[in-house]
């Protein structure tokens, strides 16, 4: 297909979500659940299929000589299937942001003043290998009243044409137009510099989902507004007063339980004043899962089984079973570690020092800090929004697990009684 073709055909997929995306806007609530349950339903019922035609790609990613993290984001099996149906569930069940009313008030005048929640319109999203954000992206849009258009990665582009089949056919049964999702089935790359020229005003946000050069692609070529997720380089810091069970499982679990998450920790940070106690025992669990560790100067000399640690390895987001560890003098030496190297996404403290525990909440500017909680917990179900658009890094609309809310924007409504401005 020539450029120009291409061009074309964006345009007409444009059109028709700008066309859908006034009649998505004034859906009522129940269609949008119905959509959404009837979609998991049709998932549910396809499951066989879907793995078929999953495996096949798999096995040809696999001949290309993609790495085993590439493999499991692109990989489903029935629990994975069955993940996504249920996420399609809960986000029905979640309160309908649209026409949701955020604040009132009266000015002296007499005018009443209110703040009520409206779709942003069209959202274009830009994704690679995961084939649930096929999915949970166009749930997410659609409950927030907006129409979609989504463009996955060309390795998967099979599998989530199959997903989005399924959510496509449930708009209809639920009397949604067929332009409130649509689904970019050219892996032509022009597609994306399409959707990155705003196609002449017509896409309102662009949400990228993938690695560095996909997102720094979408943040120096787009003409519209980007919602944009950058590198989970995610830390544990295990502090003096830390429970040494909770230093372990946590750690082990933040690096271990999926390498290929953005909410997977890359980085572990040992206060100096127990790193020869804890140590030990939270390496041998980390090398016995498979974990291959590097360390700084300090640790290097302490265990010179470790491999010795760059600065390049604590800016890097693995997802992979490499997790690169430091030793710090104290809290305050994690939050310098911390705000020299981490890509603002989701740090967490180990400590039952509940002062040690609020100094860290409080001075560390991520999207997401915890205390004593695995970062893998960074995940738009886990906190209870049913699924996840992304993780948004930046500072201004959105920040962490962006949902239904994150995909409105407001308009004031202003109620007089016959006021005039002097």
């Amino acid at each position: 297909m020539s450029e120009e073709s291409v061009i074309a055909q964006m345009e007409r997929l444009a059109e028709q979500a700008r066309t859908a995306a006034r009649a998505t806007a004034m859906a009522n609530t129940d269609q949008k659940n119905r959509a959404l349950i009837n979609a998991a339903q049709f998932i549910r019922k396809r499951a066989e299929h879907i793995l078929a035609i999953n495996a096949a790609e798999i096995s040809k990613a696999r001949a290309r000589g993609k790495g085993a993290a590439f493999l499991d984001r692109m990989s489903l099996n029935e629990q994975r299937i069955e993940s996504i149906a249920t996420a399609l569930e809960e986000i029905a069940r979640l309160a309908d942001p649209v026409g949701a009313s955020i604040k009132k008030w009266v000015r002296p005048n007499g005018l009443e003043i209110e703040r009520v929640r409206t779709p942003i319109g069209v959202i274009a999203i830009i994704y690679e290998s995961r084939p649930n954000v096929t999915v949970d992206a166009a749930a997410i849009a659609v409950k927030a009243g907006n129409a979609v258009i989504l463009r996955g990665g060309s390795e998967c582009i099979k599998t989530s044409k199959a997903l989005f089949d399924c959510f496509h056919e449930a708009l209809g049964v639920a009397g949604l137009p067929d332009g409130a999702a649509q689904f970019v089935e050219t892996p032509d790359r022009a597609a994306v510099g399409a959707l990155l020229s705003g196609l002449g005003g017509r896409i309102d946000l662009l949400i990228p989902r993938g690695g560095k050069s996909l997102v720094a692609r979408v943040q120096a070529e787009a003409r519209v507004p980007v919602l944009s997720h950058l590198d989970g380089n995610c830390h544990v810091y295990v502090d003096r007063d830390a429970d040494p069970q909770k230093a372990l499982e946590i750690t082990v679990n933040s690096k271990m339980r999926r390498t290929g998450v953005c909410g997977a920790a890359e980085t572990l940070l040992i206060d100096q004043a127990v790193v020869d106690k804890l140590w030990p025992a939270i390496a041998s669990a980390l090398r016995e899962a498979g974990c291959e560790l590097r360390g700084d100067a300090a640790l290097y000399a302490l265990d010179p089984q470790v491999a010795l640690a760059s600065d390049e390895d604590f800016h890097t987001e693995y997802l992979a079973p490499i997790l690169s560890v430091a030793v710090v003098a104290g809290v305050a030496g994690a939050i310098a570690h911390i705000a020299t190297f981490s890509s603002s996404h989701t740090e967490s403290i180990v400590t039952e020092n509940a002062e040690t525990a609020k100094r860290f909440l409080a001075e560390v500017d991520s999207a997401i800090v915890m205390h004593n909680a695995s970062t893998q917990f960074a995940d738009g179900g886990e906190f209870g929004l049913g699924a996840e658009i992304g993780i948004a890094t930046g500072r201004l609309h959105a920040r962490g697990p962006a949902g239904v809310e994150e995909l409105t924007t407001y308009k004031n409504i202003v109620r007089g009684s016959g006021q005039v401005r002097p």
